[in-house]
């Protein structure tokens, strides 16, 4: 009796050690990718063109120079129709290689802004003056999730 009992539990114990071996190998159907922060932007009526200029000049400079340091993978602008007076009709989205990279190199791209476009007084006017042309809503960060098992 002492045997069967004995051989029960070592047998069960068996199954569970092997049950949790199997669920450590699953392959999930999916995994993590970059990380993007989202700017949802608000363009004042009229004001498109002169926001586009911002965006097609010292924004794209700034993105630009970014990625060139490795800072950054990518950068897009998404433009939609917005269905209120108050909601955004301007995505602005950089890509990072994940979060770790955004924080670690804060510092650097602060610098290196500065650096191309002045002290923190002349950052502040730009602020101020784009602040005439839009309205900033919000800003998100969002990580992407690749559809298919991790390799």
């Amino acid at each position: 009796m002492r045997k069967q009992r004995a051989l029960g539990i070592s047998l069960g114990v068996c199954l569970l050690l092997l049950g949790a071996s199997v669920y450590a190998q699953m392959v999930r159907p999916t995994h993590s990718g970059t990380v993007w922060e989202l700017s949802f932007i608000h363009v004042k009526p009229g004001m498109d063109s002169a926001y586009d200029k911002y965006l097609a000049s010292d924004w794209k400079k700034e993105q630009e120079a970014l990625k060139a340091a490795g800072m950054i993978l990518s950068y897009k602008v998404i433009a939609t129709e917005s269905h209120s007076p108050n909601d955004w009709d301007l995505m602005l989205m950089v890509e990072y290689k994940d979060l770790t990279s955004l924080e670690a190199n804060e510092d650097k791209a602060d610098a290196m802004l500065e650096k191309m476009f002045g002290g923190d007084e002349k950052v502040m006017q730009g602020y101020k003056e784009r602040s005439e042309i839009r309205e900033v809503l919000g800003t998100r960060l969002a990580r992407e999730i690749i559809l298919a098992p991790k390799m």
